[in-house]
């Protein structure tokens, strides 16, 4: 915890509002058999403004819907979060087959009796955690009538032949979006009257390097430039469409970052890791054109670690 705070003091966030965040875990503390769902995030999250909104609204009772484009830090922002106030967490990621079971639970034989197997709204809600919904506009009719009733006011769940559930005081429920993928839709204006919204802005170069040279501080500067050039050139193209933002991958450039400090070639390590997450024959030629305006052939992996 002190290496993410400390992180956060550096970039200036409000210490009011770091007093009342501990004070939510000295109020809330986790019970010891939830301690494992307590995830330190693999990295800090980076954006003063943005993060004081989250934490601003999550304190006063408010559940948040992170959106925007691919790469912008919404999972990360997620899980720091959970992090930060000390809450169990619980990840949902939204597909065709998620329902209302899937989300709250189903009935299954235990003990030569019918009993519910909890689902992770229902544990989010009584053990007081941070339930995060991945892909939310992915969600099709059946799970969003659970959300519905799981972000109403009220702050109750029904589940039909069970007690009502009252949601703990500490539970929170964070949705994240993405523009575009395929399967998304339209959220309804009743669910996202539930949240209050983030639009999450585009990676800038001063996040980029943060984020880079925290997990990678012993990388050279003009090799590690010339990676991060590669992305930003990326998330140029991918915003005005020229190129989709499937290259446009964070966790990618960090998996090339790793291969090549185990000795990978940064070319081969940057096809991996983005270039060839593009199955369009065209517009892989594009992306690897950017990439060698940065990278030649000829780089090796020594001039970047």
């Amino acid at each position: 915890m002190d290496e993410i705070m400390k992180c956060y003091r550096e970039q200036n966030v409000s210490e009011a509002l770091l007093l009342k965040i501990e004070r939510f875990r000295e109020k809330y503390p986790v019970p010891e058999g939830l301690r494992d769902r307590l995830v330190k995030p693999e990295l800090p999250f980076y954006g003063r403004e943005i993060l004081e909104m989250a934490a601003t609204a999550l304190l006063e009772g408010e559940n948040i819907l992170l959106s925007g484009t691919k790469a912008t830090g919404k999972n990360i922002l997620a899980e720091n979060l959970a992090w930060l106030f000390g809450r169990p967490s619980y990840n949902v990621s939204f597909h065709v087959n998620t329902d209302s079971s899937t989300l709250i639970g189903t009935d299954t034989f235990r003990n030569n009796e019918v009993q519910l197997r909890t689902g992770p709204v229902y544990e989010s809600a009584v053990g007081g955690g941070f339930c995060i919904f991945d892909e939310v506009n992915m969600a099709k009719n059946e799970a969003v009538s659970v959300l519905h009733a799981t972000l109403d006011y009220r702050r109750m769940i029904d589940v039909p032949g069970y007690d009502k559930i009252r949601l703990h005081e500490a539970a929170r429920f964070i949705g994240t979006m993405n523009y575009g993928y395929a399967g998304t839709k339209e959220l309804n204006e009743a669910l996202v009257s539930r949240f209050m919204v983030i639009d999450m802005p585009e990676m800038t170069e001063d996040t980029l390097q943060r984020i880079m040279y925290g997990m990678f501080p012993d990388a050279k500067k003009a090799g590690m430039e010339q990676l991060l050039g590669v992305f930003l050139d990326l998330q140029l193209k991918a915003s005005n469409n020229e190129i989709s933002t499937r290259p446009l991958d964070l966790r990618g450039l960090i998996g090339a970052a790793k291969t090549i400090r185990a000795g990978l070639s940064p070319l081969l390590a940057v096809r991996m890791g983005m270039v060839n997450k593009s199955f369009d024959v065209f517009e892989r030629e594009l992306i690897e054109d950017v990439v060698m305006t940065r990278i030649p052939e000829s780089m090796g992996s020594s001039e970047v670690f």
